[in-house]
């Protein structure tokens, strides 16, 4: 069976194509086909495939559907060629990063599901309306084969209401106003592969999940599910990130607008120019913040103390809600390769008696414990495998006989 994966970033757009039997293999399997589009401006993108052979290729004065064909085109012709043609799929899983109050697990896309992800385009504006225009261009090349939304959102769904109500008026709740969390994907997988690694039931661990990319966001999760996370009604709130400001005072926004600024400026601002781009004034990238603090650079070393004082903090108020903790969790692009994020946050948490081993921690570790023998807190490090996850969801919308339940 088939199966593509389509996952559209902010600034990205990655694809897999998995190559599934009648049954879910145990560990993760290397995709047949995978393949990555990075936009530099709006209609500029880096397109990079990789099978038995690595393509490169530079799209210019292109729209997203135009480069997204391109992108699909490597699947059946050239030398990245795997499949015959594109009636070889079987069926098209999509991260939707949005899927309000209504969409708790994942489902078979229908014109129901479709008007859904558009009407909560307006609380990710960045990410909903990518993924919709993914659903409607493999609507349109590959027909009636059957697509599923698998939800960043759905993972912390069964959070309790003190978790998710604002501390605003209690109309807030009628409109849909409330923590809906993100990165669930990602959460999700790395609670299972924590607990794999530990060799212990989930349904027993505390866990802080940190997941810290160019966004980032942490969630406490509990008898296997997420009892609170960072991010909020929308992306933007929680940590300090590579361009999002995290959490503001709302005071510092009535008293730019009083100074003339439009909603539009301030999304800008929040979203595009802020964090550690924002102060730093270098870059949102972790390796190019630290090369320039070795170079003396104060906004730079700013920024690195802003970012490591924001995750310390949400790190605190994660552990208080779970009422103490077995494994502190790092993934994603900061989270895997920052050996001195990680070594940070082990020695803030030296009082609980975590001890990070200096030698595992920086040594590239990939799905490893990189605690001590004697450390009372497990720290892993996890690669996340979001693409895969959207697979096997997929695999089990449109196998729903199955009795697999693995994860």
């Amino acid at each position: 069976m088939h199966i593509l994966v389509l996952n559209a970033g902010s600034s990205s757009q990655k694809s897999e194509l998995y190559d599934l039997g009648a049954a879910l293999p145990p560990e993760p399997p290397t995709p047949i086909w995978s393949a990555q589009l990075d936009w530099h401006d709006a209609d500029a993108a880096t397109l990079t495939v990789k099978t038995g052979d690595r393509l490169t290729r530079e799209l210019a004065k292109i729209s997203r559907s135009a480069a997204l064909s391109q992108l699909l085109s490597t699947l059946w012709q050239g030398p990245t060629q795997v499949i015959p043609s594109l009636e070889a799929i079987d069926g098209v899983g999509h991260r939707v990063v949005h899927g309000g109050q209504d969409y708790r697990a994942s489902v078979v896309i229908t014109p129901e599901v479709k008007a859904e992800i558009a009407r909560l385009s307006c609380l990710a504006p960045n990410h909903n309306p990518a993924n919709l225009e993914g659903i409607e261009l493999m609507e349109q090349r590959l027909g009636d084969v059957p697509q599923v939304a698998v939800f960043d959102t759905a993972f912390h769904s069964q959070m309790p209401p003190a978790a998710t109500t604002y501390s605003g008026p209690y109309d807030w709740l009628n409109q849909g106003i409330r923590r809906y969390g993100f990165h669930g994907i990602s959460h999700q997988y790395c609670a299972h592969r924590a607990a794999e690694l530990l060799g212990r039931d989930l349904a027993e661990l505390r866990l802080v999940i940190c997941h810290l990319g160019n966004g980032c966001s942490l969630s406490a999760v509990k008898g296997g599910h997420s009892i609170d996370t960072t991010m909020g009604f929308t992306p933007l709130d929680g940590l300090m990130m590579g361009t999002r400001s995290g959490s503001v005072d709302p005071g510092i926004l009535i008293h730019l607008m009083r100074q003339g600024y439009t909603a539009d400026q301030l999304d800008q601002m929040l979203n595009k120019d802020s964090g550690l781009k924002g102060i730093s004034g270098v870059s949102h990238d972790w390796r190019q913040i630290e090369q320039a603090i070795a170079q003396g650079n104060d906004r730079a070393t700013l920024a690195r103390d802003m970012y490591l004082h924001s995750l310390k903090a949400h790190i605190g108020a994660m552990i208080m809600g779970l009422g103490g903790v077995d494994a502190i969790v790092f993934t994603a692009g900061i989270g895997e390769h920052a050996a001195s994020v990680r070594t940070a946050v082990g020695d803030s948490l030296a009082f609980l008696g975590a001890r990070i081993d200096a030698a595992k921690n920086d040594a590239s570790p990939v799905d490893a414990d990189i605690a001590t023998a004697e450390s009372t807190v497990r720290m892993l490090v996890i690669h996340t495998q979001e693409d895969w996850a959207i697979a096997k969801d997929c695999w089990r919308c449109l196998n729903p006989k199955s009795q697999h339940h693995g994860h």
